[in-house]
């Protein structure tokens, strides 16, 4: 029995509208598949970096699709902890191992377990991964200062090399440096003076060094590109910032001081990261010889965790397996990270928002001790004395730092000073300033009396 001519017609009909659904259901398959693929990674390293591992990535994984989230270091933290609960992030990649500390204990991150073998599981004292399998060390970073070779020449400036030679009046406005509020890297810079020295000594010489600062930068990139372009001579920095710029053909170099450390940058896969097995490949990418070769790129120049690799480093390249101490500070990371946002605001309080203030009266104590040189004027020499004593003076102790209590008062960290912050951590830190203001003035106006004297 034949069809019918409209029997046909709805047959056709029904085929063709069956057909359209299974491709429109086949192409959003394949969309979602590709979706699924992406990877999003957040993290505070610059395009420099993050775009030689993304291209090298993509290269090997072509079917993987890199997105990149660039947040400063704080600023990643604070952007995983809020989106927790609906998380579109695979990976935390940073230096500052703290950071990774305190995601682990907000249960932010995801154990993980590297296929990669030979790399060694510290470096001289300190673990090059998490112990408890949380994040993994991928670069090492040592802390330090860089220098402009003009710069340093046409302003007839001794080459530094340990931090108290930058607390010498010939390098009064010469030296630059980022808040550690604002960078990661150089709060470790800041902890690993503290730890070095202890914590009157460390804070001595952080302020004795910071009264000779041009500026605070904003961003911890800031610092070597003022050095690069000489608009300051010298910068307090992680190395590869020295290295890298050296290696691209500015007229700078770096060196580790004594007291310093030497610390592992970090990757980590986030807590229900969407794309769990591209995450570990990034993870494993990072680690292989292949990846960590890159770190050799000239706009890279970071310190590989797999010995192997230095074996194809050019001349004079730092190597931490091979004997060559570059640091004397076995970092504790438990104390850094018990007092982070402690340090941070005491740095602001104290340096960041009152830098004239501290230049005035480093300036004045400078002029005064250079009058005072050869003299044996007991009053003037007790005057600079008590001069230098008001700046050193700090609002809390050590252990006060360390202290839960107090610690939690701290909640907040400013990107300027006028940014609001709680109610009691506002209070303390304001008595703090009000401390601060009143024993540089003091500070100043003794070291001016001293020179009238003399």
């Amino acid at each position: 029995m034949q069809n019918k001519p409209h029997q046909g017609l709805t047959i056709g009909r029904n085929v063709s509208t069956l057909a359209s659904m299974l491709i429109l259901a086949l192409t959003s398959s394949q969309a979602f598949a590709m979706s699924d693929k992406n990877l999003v990674i957040v993290t505070s390293f610059p395009n420099d970096v993050t775009d030689v591992y993304k291209s090298a990535f993509e290269k090997k994984y072509p079917d993987i699709s890199v997105e990149v989230l660039s947040k400063k270091t704080t600023a990643g933290i604070k952007y995983l902890q809020e989106t927790s609960s609906n998380n579109k992030s695979d990976i935390f990649w940073a230096s500052a191992p703290d950071a990774f500390e305190v995601l682990k204990d907000s249960n932010l991150l995801a154990m993980y377990q590297s296929s990669v073998s030979g790399i060694p599981e510290k470096v001289g004292t300190f673990p090059i991964n998490d112990p408890d399998g949380f994040y993994k060390g991928f670069a090492l970073s040592g802390y330090g200062m860089m220098w402009n070779e003009r710069y340093m020449k046409a302003k007839k400036l001794p080459i530094p090399k340990e931090w108290q030679d930058l607390s010498k009046p010939v390098y009064h406005k010469h030296v630059g440096m980022s808040a550690p509020s604002r960078s990661g890297t150089t709060h470790l810079t800041v902890e690993a003076i503290l730890q070095g020295e202890g914590w009157q000594e460390g804070w001595n010489t952080l302020k004795s060094i910071s009264g000779n600062f041009k500026t605070v930068t904003e961003r911890s990139f800031g610092v070597p590109d003022g050095v690069n372009s000489g608009s300051f001579g010298v910068g307090i920095v992680i190395d590869f910032f020295g290295l890298s710029s050296k290696a691209t053909g500015f007229p700078v170099d770096f060196h580790y001081p004594t007291v310093t450390a030497l610390v592992p940058a970090n990757v980590g896969k986030v807590k229900n990261a969407p794309n769990d097995e591209a995450a570990s490949a990034f993870i494993d990418f990072l680690l292989s010889e292949e990846g960590q070769k890159l770190l050799l790129d000239k706009k890279i120049q970071r310190l590989p965790v797999n010995p192997a690799v230095y074996a194809s480093t050019p001349e004079g390249f730092p190597n931490p397996f091979t004997g060559q101490k570059l640091g004397t500070v076995d970092f504790d990371l438990g104390l850094s990270k018990s007092r982070y946002n402690v340090v941070n605001s005491l740095f602001d309080v104290m340096i960041t928002y009152r830098l004239d203030e501290l230049r005035d009266a480093t300036k004045a104590i400078q002029e005064a001790e250079a009058k005072a040189k050869g003299a044996s004027n007991e009053k003037a020499l007790a005057l600079i004395a008590e001069a230098k004593q008001l700046i050193n003076t700090l609002p809390i102790t050590a252990e006060q730092a360390s202290d839960p209590d107090f610690v939690s008062i701290f909640t907040k960290k400013r990107k300027k000073a006028s940014d609001k912050v709680g109610a009691r951590q506002a209070e303390v830190e304001q008595a703090w300033d009000n401390q601060v203001i009143a024993n540089y003035d003091r500070a100043t106006e003794l070291a001016e009396k001293a020179s009238d004297i003399l």
